[in-house]
């Protein structure tokens, strides 16, 4: 399967199964080193992330995934900006829908689905 390129610079994703009646989905996501979720932003559902490689930081808080590290983020919660430091694949899950609205980062609704 094939990397799928965001239309966030540097950020891909692998989409390995989605609900579509309710949102939820299992992804591999690839952050390019350098690569920023550059605004604080909040889930419509519960997000959960494990780090397969790499090192990725929530910049404000200094919460920081490396290899072996789960980080959830409950639905609602405010949390970034981000920063790949190195090149990083995490796994993502989300039990329900990604945004309640589409982040201005992205110039589709496929990539905040």
């Amino acid at each position: 399967m094939p990397w799928r390129a965001k239309s966030l610079k540097g950020v891909h994703e692998k989409m390995l199964w989605r609900d579509e009646a309710t949102g939820a989905s299992v992804a591999l996501i690839k952050f390019e080193k350098g690569a920023s979720i550059p605004t604080p932003h909040m889930h419509a559902s519960n997000q959960m992330m494990f780090c397969l490689s790499g090192h990725y930081e929530y910049t404000a808080t200094g919460v920081t995934l490396k290899p072996g590290s789960f980080y959830c983020n409950p639905k609602g919660n405010v949390h970034g900006p981000t920063l790949a430091h190195e090149d990083t694949v995490v796994v993502e899950i989300y039990d329900g829908p990604h945004y309640p609205q589409r982040p201005d980062w992205y110039d589709n609704d496929e990539d905040a689905r």
